[in-house]
């Protein structure tokens, strides 16, 4: 097995395990949050104001944030690598739709998504290997699509590895220290402008980014 794999074995069964548990403490998660649902809502009209079209919320867990964005208007589906919160979405909401699948190898053609949620998705995801998910994100986003990123910030550190409840993820910084500050609209093939905000929201060390 090869270190990305394990990686994403180890990810997978972790959620697995917990997955019921999880599906309950965020149930109503963003009724709490007004900083995501604004977020939220300003990515969906991006998206709507460019066309609409497809898109996909990446590493959807038991589907909250793909049901809400369906409440924003879009045409949205979900991809988790776990399983079990993928059965747990399809219950949830069963007139969406949800996939297995990894967010670096994605079942999509090339240019297929007008927009990707990746809404505290990368953040188990391993320094080394998060520039072949962006590129990813880049080879199925359209011309002009957009994207809306979730994750922990370090607090002006460097990438550090922390003990999440579910399994090891990372805080990043946003100066341009580590790969997840370093992309750029060019890079995604969007002729988009980015926008970058750090809030506290919910937790003193979350970032999003939207282009």
């Amino acid at each position: 097995m090869t270190g990305r794999s394990s990686h994403l074995s180890a990810t997978a069964e972790a959620y697995d395990a917990v997955a019921v548990q999880y599906a309950e403490l965020v149930r109503d998660e963003l009724d709490h949050v007004p900083l995501d649902r604004a977020m939220l809502a300003a990515f969906a009209d991006f998206v709507r104001q460019a066309g609409g079209g497809t898109v996909a919320e990446l590493g959807c867990g038991p589907g909250r944030v793909t049901a809400h964005l369906r409440g924003l208007g879009l045409d949205v589906f979900g991809v988790d690598l776990s399983p079990v919160m993928i059965d747990l979405a399809r219950g949830a909401y069963p007139d969406l739709r949800f996939e297995v699948g990894s967010m670096d190898a994605l079942d999509l053609a090339d240019g297929e998504l007008a927009g990707i949620v990746c809404w505290y998705s990368i953040i188990h995801t391993p320094p080394e290997e998060l520039a072949s998910y962006f590129a990813e994100f880049r080879r199925v986003l359209a011309p002009g699509g957009h994207l809306l990123l979730g994750f922990f910030e370090s607090e002006g550190g460097e990438v550090a590895a922390f003990d999440h409840r579910v399994t090891t993820a990372y805080r990043r910084p946003t100066d341009g220290r580590s790969t997840t500050s370093r992309w750029s609209p060019a890079s995604l093939g969007s002729p988009k402008s980015a926008e970058c905000c750090a809030s506290p929201g919910m937790w003193n060390d979350s970032a999003r980014a939207a282009c």
